[in-house]
């Protein structure tokens, strides 16, 4: 899967390589330090940029829609 913004596509594929190593080699055997903070740091950065410049409104992705008035269903 991409990244919210295709200029971070290539730090997700960074940051999920590392985050996937670290989960098969650390986690699973004890290891519960974070992993790839510097990697986490720049792609978190770049996606925060993407979704401002996308004119994303984050508490959209909050809002529960599912079950009211706000979902939207078709026709009868």
């Amino acid at each position: 899967m991409n990244s919210v913004g295709e200029e971070c596509n290539e730090l997700k594929r960074s940051y999920d390589e590392c985050f996937n190593h670290w989960f098969a080699n650390k986690f699973l055997n004890g290891d519960r330090n974070e992993p790839c903070p510097d990697l986490f740091a720049k792609y978190q950065s770049c996606v925060k940029k993407a979704i401002k410049d996308k004119d994303i409104e984050l508490w959209e992705l909050e809002r529960n829609v599912l079950g009211t008035e706000h979902e939207k269903k078709p026709p009868k």
